[in-house]
């Protein structure tokens, strides 16, 4: 099975059922990013801090990795940025056209793999920006070394991922209000389902995803280059009972050595 034009069908599909990851901003946020007023998450509702961007972004050059849906990429180039966008999804990156068509920007929009960025030169950008997207990659390694070849040293890289404790439990007993302890850690969705569970996602073009371990997703980037220089959390917003007990996504800034 080839993974990537699988996950790539998913995200075409959720952008058919019209799932939040795909629906572009309206044109009053890109108004407001225009005049100076900003703001992009990389996990699910928590802003990243504005701190984490350099005062003014005019010509600053950033990518948007696996950031389809109109959202990220469109707002940073309304703030002044030269904004490169990359995602499997083509749907979804027609939304970042969208966007720029129907507000007046200008982005590069790419159809490529988060772990395979043969298209970009070395040391291209001043900042990546990569929201939660490598539990869909079956391993996370490539995707630090691929962002680091093409940051700038000096350059940041906003990261959000899923803390893998959100695979522990059994998703169908969740939405009883059960949290049960179903699976080992790291996760992978091609191995820790049964052969019906997974073959319902391969029918039903439902994305396969992976619970990588902390280690993979910290160390994995200091190894790559990086030294973390900020961390927060973030959760479902209440909307799953396991937020009453653990935030399960983290965003990391972390600067190219």
């Amino acid at each position: 099975m080839k993974l990537v034009k699988h996950n790539q069908k998913a995200w075409d599909k959720k952008v058919e059922e019209g799932v939040v990851y795909t629906k572009p901003v309206s044109s009053e946020i890109i108004e407001k990013a225009k005049a100076g007023e900003w703001g992009i998450t990389v996990t699910t509702e928590r802003p990243v801090p504005r701190s984490w961007f350099p005062s003014s972004l005019t010509g600053v050059k950033i990518l948007c990795l696996a950031s389809g849906g109109g959202q990220q990429a469109p707002v940073l180039a309304a703030a002044g940025a030269d904004v490169s966008v990359v995602d499997i999804s083509d749907m979804q990156l027609e939304q970042d056209r969208l966007v720029a068509e129907r507000d007046g920007l200008y982005l590069e929009a790419i159809q490529g793999d988060m772990s395979d960025l043969h298209f970009f030169k070395n040391d291209l950008f001043d900042i990546i920006v990569h929201p939660v997207s490598n539990v869909f990659v079956e391993d996370i390694l490539p995707v630090w070394k691929e962002t680091s070849r093409v940051l700038k040293t000096g350059g940041t890289l906003i990261s959000g991922f899923t803390n893998p404790l959100l695979y522990l439990f059994d998703d169908e007993q969740e939405e009883k209000g059960i949290l049960d302890v179903k699976h080992s850690l790291p996760f992978s969705g091609l191995s820790a389902i049964s052969e019906e569970e997974l073959q319902r996602h391969l029918d039903n073009n439902l994305t396969i995803e992976f619970g990588h371990t902390l280690e993979e997703q910290i160390q994995g980037q200091i190894d790559a280059g990086y030294a973390i220089t900020g961390f927060y959390e973030d959760d479902f917003g209440g909307k799953r009972i396991i937020d009453h007990y653990i935030k399960t996504f983290i965003a990391t800034k972390a600067v190219k050595m």
